[in-house]
């Protein structure tokens, strides 16, 4: 329950200094009615441009044209950094738009960074498609181990990226552990964070100087928005993160953030229910003749799980697990073929509606088959994001397809 200061005006409903619970937070910090009207929701700032008094007083209400800056995504920029224990953040059109920021705003040509070799498919697209053409050097390295880490650290390394837990396979970082080799290098640590919100884990607290948050998952949690978000740990880091913003124009739009505003406030809540829920599903599937490999940090079969119990605030470990099935591809195809309501065949997750993918031909798809098996993502992998539906049912609905392989 750590505070950080708000300077607001006092006032019925305003966000105050006092220590609030996590519930709390994410619902009121850092927003306040509305100064004109006294509306409960930020309103949306649906313009363009901001005409200015005079030429002396340019941008003397700190707007002057969305590109730079909108009041309602601004509303939003100021919750997540206060939820994310950091001092600023940005808000961008989708996740990769904030991934791709934070390596074009720390690395150029003839810089290294090492990246974990199990990330969203995305981030590993653009630096295998992409920024190796603009002279930028790469290392794929296993981070469950920070020895890797440091060992693959070269004189021209600017930046880590880690990724916990990562996508798919759920594999956990020891983020204070790579955040002290990063700081005893000189080089700067971004953590893609996705899976765990600042509801499981705030890497910010364990060292971490940039935090990556694809707000179209928890944060959204309703499958009705894309976003993406930047918090950083200084002002110079939060000033180099919005002015590459500004000149590659990746904006998130005032009515993505008004969504994302009220969305967020019952993430606490959610994240809470679907990780009960997930721990069911997980030792279900753990016990079924059918299965043969199921990942769920809070497993007690878990590789990691002294980890997750560690860093994983409240013993909360989220939405996200996968399995295998026994009979290979063809039969880890066919459930996720059979599986019926309330599951849903989509890619996606974090969201109110159980959803099951299959990463080699979706979020995956563009990492080589080779590269996929050798960290375990075959063409059989299953990943499951649990939602808010009743447990009993999600269960049924698996334990009906396993009996029909």
């Amino acid at each position: 329950m750590s505070r950080l200061s708000t300077n607001c005006e006092g006032g019925s409903g305003t966000w105050d200094d006092k220590a609030y619970g996590v519930a709390t937070e994410v619902v009121h910090g850092m927003v306040n009615p509305d100064q004109t009207t006294g509306s409960i929701l930020t309103p949306i700032y649906q313009s363009t441009t901001f005409v200015q008094s005079s030429i002396a007083e340019y941008q003397s209400k700190g707007y002057s044209y969305s590109r730079t800056a909108n009041p309602t995504v601004k509303e939003l920029e100021k919750k997540i950094a206060f939820l994310e224990r950091g001092v600023g953040a940005a808000c961008f059109s989708t996740g990769m738009a904030a991934t791709v920021t934070v390596m074009t705003g720390f690395l150029k040509q003839g810089d290294h960074c090492v990246l974990t070799n199990v990330s969203y498919g995305g981030t590993n697209r653009v630096t295998r498609k992409m920024f190796v053409d603009f002279g930028m050097e790469f290392s794929y390295v296993d981070f469950t181990d920070p020895q890797n880490v440091l060992n693959a650290i070269r004189p021209n390394t600017k930046l880590v990226f880690s990724e916990t837990p990562s996508n798919p396979l759920v594999t956990l970082t020891d983020l204070e552990a790579i955040s002290k080799i990063c700081k005893d290098k000189g080089i700067l640590h971004c953590c893609d964070s996705t899976f765990s919100t600042p509801i499981i884990t705030r890497p910010m607290d364990l060292g971490c100087d940039l935090v990556v948050q694809s707000l179209t998952k928890f944060y959204d949690g309703h499958n009705m928005t894309v976003g993406g978000a930047v918090i950083s740990r200084t002002a110079e880091l939060d000033e180099r993160i919005h002015f590459m913003q500004n000149m590659h124009g990746n904006i998130m739009s005032p009515n993505v953030a008004f969504l994302v505003l009220q969305t967020s406030k019952t993430m606490k809540l959610r994240i809470e229910h679907q990780s009960k829920s997930a721990q069911k599903v997980a030792e279900f599937l753990e016990k079924h003749p059918k299965v043969d490999t199921v990942r769920y940090p809070g497993l007690a079969s878990f590789p990691q799980k002294e980890l997750a119990d560690r860093q994983h605030m409240n013993g909360v470990h989220g939405s996200m697990l996968w399995c295998e099935i026994k009979g290979g591809v063809s039969a880890g195809r066919k459930l996720m073929d059979a599986v019926q309501c309330p599951w849903s065949l989509c890619e996606n997750l974090g969201a109110v509606e159980s959803i099951i993918t299959c990463p080699a031909v979706m979020t995956h798809a563009n990492v080589a088959k080779e590269e996929r098996e050798k960290v375990g993502i075959t063409d059989g992998f299953i990943r499951l994001s649990v939602g808010l539906e009743d447990c009993d049912d999600l269960i049924d609905a698996l334990g009906k397809a396993l009996e029909g392989l």
